[in-house]
């Protein structure tokens, strides 16, 4: 029996409309840390997420890589954070975990900064009432925030949670290794991470430059580990 070819390609348009769901879903990857009940995904796209280990403390961040493909700005979505997760960096705050980021530059442009900043809703930026910050007013956070490539931080805590990394280069294909303290004074089940790599490297700049900045960075890291510079 032949169907009519309208009817055989409502067919096919119905079945293609009912994959996609199942499709987008695998474009996306969440990673649980189950021994402590953490979730990382990348659902909302711009960024592969490739693994998640560590247990939060300084000796040993939540260390977090990420392949950064565009076009889109990445952003982390983080389950699972609460008062019982606890407090791994010995601060005052409710709970409290280091994380190291490794991102790989998977895009055509060259970063000269990247920023990162905390959210609890995702329209909204992030304030002192909310109690989720970098570990705001914690000597531990200013001792920890460093980078291996970047070797100036800023960092905002009123009205928004953020740190810009700055004063390095990012080629394509390069890495940069970022790392700071996430924590709440009321943690709920789900924030994000938003992540933002810009500022392309001006003609003043040469890859010799870049080496530099990116030799004295990892230096500061380094340090901050309790190791000497090399």
């Amino acid at each position: 029996m032949h169907q009519h070819p309208i009817l055989r390609r409502a067919l096919i348009l119905l079945v293609a409309a009912s994959c996609l769901p199942a499709l987008m879903l695998s474009r996306a990857r969440a990673i649980d840390l189950m021994d402590q009940g953490l979730d990382f995904s990348d659902e909302r796209g711009g960024f592969r997420l490739v693994s998640v280990t560590g247990t939060g403390t300084v000796n040993d961040p939540i260390t977090i890589t990420e392949e950064v493909t565009g076009p889109n700005d990445p952003i982390l979505v983080i389950r699972g954070f609460s008062a019982a997760f606890g407090n791994r960096i010995a601060s005052f705050h409710t709970a409290a975990f280091a994380m190291r980021k490794i991102v790989i530059n998977r895009t055509d442009k060259t970063w000269r900064s990247y920023r990162v900043e905390l959210r609890e809703v995702e329209t909204r930026h992030s304030d002192y009432s909310d109690g989720l910050s970098f570990g705001q007013s914690a000597a531990i956070s200013d001792d920890f925030t460093g980078s291996s490539v970047f070797a100036s931080a800023q960092r905002i805590n009123e009205p928004e949670d953020s740190i810009t990394f700055s004063n390095g280069i990012v080629p394509p294909g390069g890495k940069a290794v970022m790392q700071f303290i996430i924590s709440d004074m009321s943690p709920i089940h789900q924030f994000y991470l938003f992540q933002e790599p810009a500022e392309p490297i001006s003609q003043l700049e040469t890859p010799e430059t870049g080496q530099r900045e990116a030799a004295r960075g990892m230096g500061v890291l380094r340090r901050m580990n309790g190791k000497p510079p090399e």
